[in-house]
This record gives structure tokens, sequence and C-alpha cells, in this order.
């Protein structure tokens, strides 16, 4: 059966043939020929994160040009205009996906303004700048370098949210967008300042006192793996006055390890600190929205202390409402409380918390992943601005990043992921909450379990951006966080 892509002159074609052109286009069928919407295969992760895959499978160029062309006219149909902002992270698959989906978006009479290999961040602000109907970033966040992934950008410069991923979904699925003829074709144009507004606009941020930080004279050591990172975070902290020492900057997608910055992947960076007597590491995802920090011993912090301290930086002149996900440490509570401000917390995904932080007013946010949001410059995680403000935080209060932390309680997390039928989370979530006992439950986003007194928690949810479920838990010792998830584990595998 061959999928045939629509015209103008097909549709005239093939009218008289089905008894009228009142008859959707998409359900036409002539002699074995069949004229269908894009179909999704079952191993494509798709999200409010975006669609994503392994490259080659189920990830091709036909497959991202479709979706794109899809998204074009998706948001043609609801904006009424035709620019959507392309840009990627370093991956070595990203020139061919992204000509790809300049491609579809072209086809059906969309104007692509190409700003490179910038953070995602970048692109986002791209949006908004240029008046965008839309925009994609071709990038897997981080995940390793076989993944590949489209993030789908609204018109207000933050992620398609629930609502808006359904309804593009359901166009997806079931729409075969209309392409444009030879002289409506979209054009391509290509903005290369799009970072130097970036940096300009985190320069220009009131909670950044860029000459506090230069006369602290900071050594910094950063590990972009590769990733989209380097160049932009070169340029940051030689804006900031840092001395800066790096693994991983130049930006070719190879990565060495696994690009998620958690504490178990930065042993590099760890030696990087303690060699060159470095005051703080930074790790940044190969789309530098995420953050996490190696203290001045080489010693990982933690992703969850990111939002923390930036928390702590941005409330001490900016006090206001908090918000992250149900997976993000409890010690961001405790910064809320300290300035006096409440904490929200949303279903994981950036979007989420967006839509929650606009909702709250809230004036910081993000998840305990390294993501950290800032309203006064935009509702996305951004790893440029959450080290600016690390770096803040340590100049102006004359302390190192492990006299920070010790500030605040202490707690272990527990992160595991494990192979469950999804169909079958609903049982297990009964089951958790049967023989758990909780003091509180929230089954806003899979399952959180809260225990006030013993300073711990427990979130059971189906990855979005992984075929896999993830147990997380946090206590005030590993022992008690482990034990958490292991019980965990062996409910769920008790109702398979």
């Amino acid at each position: 059966m061959i999928a045939l892509t629509r015209t103008t002159r097909l549709r005239e074609n093939l009218a008289g043939a089905v008894g009228g052109p009142e008859e959707p286009l998409h359900t036409l069928r002539i002699e074995g020929f069949r004229i269908v919407p894009i179909h999704l295969p079952e191993n494509l992760m798709v999200s409010v994160s975006g669609v994503r895959g392994r490259v080659g499978e189920p990830l091709t160029p036909e497959l991202m040009a479709g979706i794109a062309a899809a998204l074009g006219a998706h948001l043609r149909d609801v904006e009424g205009g035709r620019t959507i902002i392309l840009g990627r992270d370093s991956r070595v698959s990203g020139p061919m996906f992204a000509r790809a989906v300049t491609s579809g978006l072209q086809s059906v009479g969309c104007d692509v303004i190409d700003v490179g290999v910038v953070p995602t961040p970048t692109i986002l602000m791209a949006v908004r700048h240029h008046g965008a109907i839309g925009g994609i970033g071709v990038t897997a966040s981080h995940n390793p370098a076989e993944w590949n992934a489209l993030k789908l950008v609204s018109s207000e410069g933050i992620f398609l949210d629930a609502d808006r991923s359904a309804r593009f979904r359901e166009y997806l699925t079931t729409r075969d967008p209309i392409r444009a003829s030879w002289d409506e074709l979209g054009s391509v144009t290509s903005d290369d300042e799009a970072w130097s507004r970036h940096l300009e606009a985190i320069l220009a941020l009131p909670q950044i006192d860029v000459e506090t930080i230069r006369n602290a004279r900071l050594k910094v050591a950063v590990d972009c793996v590769h990733g989209a990172g380097g160049p932009v975070m070169s340029e940051l902290l030689e804006r900031l006055g840092c001395e800066v020492v790096g693994i991983g900057m130049e930006p070719d997608g190879w990565f060495p390890r696994d690009p998620e910055p958690t504490a178990a992947n930065l042993a590099d960076l760890g030696r990087l600190v303690s060699e060159s007597g470095a005051a703080i590491g930074l790790a940044i995802d190969p789309d530098a929205d995420r953050l996490s920090l190696v203290d001045e011993t080489g010693r990982p912090m933690g992703e969850d202390l990111t939002l923390a301290l930036g928390c702590a930086a941005v409330l001490a002149r900016t006090p206001g409402p908090v918000v992250t996900n149900l997976s993000t440490s409890a010690v961001v509570e405790d910064v809320a409380s300290a300035f006096d401000s409440p904490l929200v917390r949303a279903p994981v995904g950036e979007v989420n918390v967006a839509r929650r932080m606009q909702a709250e007013g809230a004036v910081v946010g993000g998840e305990g992943n390294g993501g950290l949001i800032l309203p006064a410059l935009h509702h996305t995680r951004d790893a440029p601005l959450a080290s600016a403000l690390i770096l803040q935080h340590l100049a102006e209060e004359g302390v190192t990043p492990s006299q920070a932390a010790d500030r605040w309680p202490k707690y272990e997390i527990v992160k595991e992921k494990v192979s469950f039928p999804r169909e079958g989370l609903a049982d297990g979530y009964a089951a958790l909450e049967a023989e758990l006992a909780a003091d509180s439950s929230d089954g806003s986003d899979g399952l959180r379990l809260a225990w006030q007194a013993k300073g711990a928690w427990l979130h059971v949810r189906p990855s979005g951006t992984e075929p896999v479920v993830r147990l997380i838990a946090e206590a005030r010792t590993r022992e008690a966080a482990q034990q958490l998830v292991d019980r965990a584990g062996t409910l769920l595998e008790s109702v398979v």
C-alpha cells in the first residue's frame, strides 16, 4: 500500500473517482492506493517532552519531515502566521534531521529561521524575539547519542503543554497536511545572534550582579560532554570574569560518557576540579538546559542542589512563590521556607512546572534534575542562567559550594529505572498505597507517597523520555531511601 502526498491537483484528480470532493481526503482509497496521515511507530516516545527515539529505528528523516510538516500546518491553522524557529544540539544525527525538518516545514509553506547549534532555551527565546508561531528543537536532551528527538515549542516560547500536545497529536494522526505549491514554499534564513541576545539578557537580570561575580575571580571547571553548551558556557563565564578549565567543550556530538549529568557520570569533572584547584565544577547536558554541580573537593553534589542554591540566590533578592515537580528533593522546600516563600508541586515535565509557575506567579522554580526556571527571563530550564545564579550565590555569600550546601538539611535520594508494563501500573499504584501506609498521597503524576515525620517520600511514574518506569525515593539516610525503592519494586513485581 502506497501513501500519497496530498496536493490540490491530487484532490482534483481523485475526487471524481470516489464520489465527490466532500469526502475527507485522508480516508480516500483507490485501487490499492491510500492517502493516509502519518503513522507513529510504537517505539516512538511521545509526551509533553516532545517525540523521541533511536536514530534509524524509529527515527528516520522521512518521519521527522512528516512530523515537522504536520506541526507547521497545525501551527499555521492555530496561529495564522508562518515563521518557525529551528535549532539543535550537537548530536551527530542533528544535521541530517535538521535538514529533514526544514524540508517538512517548507513543504507546508512555513518560513524557517535557523538559529544553529545553541542551547534549547536559546531556541525558545528566539521564538518570542521573532514573533514566530512556534519552534522546533532537534535534541534528545540528556539521552545517549543514539537517540534524537523533536522538542515542540508554542508561540509563547514554551513547550506544548498537555492540551496543546494532545491537539497536535490528534492532528498528526488523523490529518494529512496540505502541501504548498512550488511558488508558496517556505523560505530559510539564519539567525546567528540568538545566543548573543540570550547572553545579554542573562547578564542584565536584576538577580545577577556581574561586578560581584567578577570581583570574586572564581576558577570554574566545566564539562559540556561535547554538547551545545561548550562555546556558550566559555563565553558566559569569561564575561563573568571567571578562569575557565573545561572538558568536552567541542560541540561535535561524540559524547564520551552517558551525557545525563547525574553524580555517577561526573568522575572526570571531579578530577578536573581537584587537579586544577577550581572553586566549583559545572556539568551541562547536551542541549544545555540542565546543570549539575561538583563542589570544591571534586564531590558531585546532586542535581537537586542546583535548584535549591539557585532558589536561594533568587529569593534573597526577589521573594515569592516557588514551584517544583513531584520528584524534587525536600531541600527546595527548606530553602523556600527559610525565605517565607510558599512552595507548590506540579507533575514532572518542564512545561507542567512552567504552566504552574504562571498560575502561581512564581518568582523561581524548576525541576530537581538540575533544571532551573526564572520567569524574569523566560519559563524554560536554562543551564547558563542557572550557572550564573549559582556563581552569584557563592560570590555574594562568600562561601564555597560545600559550605553553601551545609546550610541546609541533608537528604539522600535514590533514583532507579525498571522495566514494568505500563498497563499494569494502576494495579501497582493501588498495591503501593495499600501496603506502604503513607501520611499523604498525590496521584496527579503516577503516585507520590510522603511520610512527613520520617522526612521521606516515594514517587513512582512512567518516564516521558524513556520506555521505563522511574522509582525515586528520598529520606534522611541512603539506606532508608534504598529500602523504599526496593520495597516499591518488589510490590510492583508482585502485581505483574
